[in-house]
């Protein structure tokens, strides 16, 4: 943990506080568009199928730049990778804002999933900077601070869409993009202290290497009824921009509850409540006729951030402090490969039948609970505050 981080109300340390500030403005900037640019890929008449491989694409991108991340993040510090991917989410919101062809506008797309290898270092730092908080309370409380900024943003995005346009929306967002960068520069290093802890490196650890696979297969259950739902709200249920932009708002007032709300749950109780809640995401969409209904699911979707930060957690304890940027990344690896196949999937099943892709998730999120209850020990977390 940081030895040297002066506390704030709540036993906060001052670099968390200043990262939730940042990132709370960086999910302002991402809610903007998050909930649309599979519909900014329709404005060049792309179909589900084409728009599920650029999704998958971009899974490849994400996947392809984790592990590196990680190790780097070990080895150099998190902090210039933290800043570096700031940067460059700036740079593509711009090239988004400006695309005039689908080819230019995968490229600002592209770009933007580049930064996803930010993941690895900034949880990195905020275990190691946490203080006295658990690893789990900790994660959940940055990312639930991003998705209070992504309350407003999907809401004020439809209605930027609506009325200006797709592109103007990105406009905004580098905007947003470059104060959360600008604010982020102001956390300190991470000062780390020795602790004992596993000596296997996570590669050659069986306990690690077995939580990623069942990571990766509940991340793939828990993605594929989210890839293409703003298409099939806007074309089997007709609803309209800013009525899709108030589902993305919703999606973030129900995650930041989730997340603030359930942060502190041993982790593999947190994981299971996570694939729960996005199982009642589907089951909504699937049977909701109306638009009620759809804004309730959109209140169960943060499930999968709530897991994600359990899965963290989940791997903090099998893993050494020099390791860890190793592990996060190898953990944001299994994620992100999931999310290469997701799409995909997501794209023929809503071919085949729009509804067939909230079957599959909920038949695979029973199969994967089911897993989780049965390989995964729930003890309870012995010294939170340890490294």
């Amino acid at each position: 943990m940081n030895k040297t981080s002066a506390q704030l109300p709540f036993g906060i340390s001052r670099d968390l506080a200043i990262l939730a500030i940042s990132m709370f403005i960086w999910g302002l900037g991402e809610g903007l568009f998050i909930y649309f640019y599979p519909l900014s890929l329709q404005r060049w008449d792309s179909d589900p199928v084409l728009i599920g491989a650029v999704l998958s694409g971009l899974g490849v991108t994400m996947a392809l730049v984790q592990i590196p991340a990680g190790y780097l993040s070990d080895r150099f510090g998190s902090r210039p990778l933290i800043r570096a991917g700031s940067v460059l989410g700036v740079i593509a919101a711009v090239i988004m804002a400006f695309a005039q062809n689908l080819p230019l506008f995968i490229i600002g797309l592209t770009a933007y999933s580049l930064t996803s290898f930010i993941v690895a270092p900034i949880n990195s730092y905020i275990t190691i900077i946490r203080g006295s908080w658990s690893v789990q309370r900790a994660m959940t409380f940055i990312s639930g601070s991003m998705q209070v900024g992504a309350i407003v943003g999907p809401m004020l995005g439809g209605w930027i869409a609506q009325t200006a346009g797709l592109a103007i929306v990105f406009r905004y967002s580098a905007g947003l993009f470059l104060i959360a960068t600008l604010i982020i520069f102001f956390v300190r290093p991470p000062v780390t202290q020795e602790a004992a802890e596993p000596a296997v490196s996570p590669l050659a650890n069986p306990r690690f290497m077995g939580l990623l696979i069942i990571i990766f297969f509940s991340i793939i259950a828990m993605s594929v009824p989210q890839q293409l739902t703003s298409i099939y709200l806007q074309k089997v249920h007709h609803l309209s921009f800013q009525e899709i932009g108030m589902t993305g708002t919703l999606a973030g007032v129900g995650s930041a509850v989730i997340m603030f709300v359930l942060g502190s749950l041993r982790a593999p109780t947190g994981m299971v409540v996570g694939q729960a809640l996005v199982g009642l995401f589907s089951v909504l969409m699937w049977r909701g006729q109306n638009v009620a209904v759809f804004y309730s699911g959109y209140l169960f979707v943060g499930g999968y951030r709530l897991y994600r930060s359990m899965a963290l957690a989940a791997a903090r304890p099998l893993v050494k402090v020099s390791d860890l940027g190793l592990a996060y990344g190898l953990v944001e690896t299994a994620n992100a490969v999931a999310m290469i196949v997701a799409p995909l999937m997501a794209g023929f099943l809503y071919d085949y039948k729009p509804e067939a892709v909230y079957i599959f998730s909920l038949v695979a999120l029973a199969i994967m609970i089911t897993l989780h209850r049965l390989l995964l020990p729930n003890k309870r977390e012995v010294n939170p505050a340890s490294g």
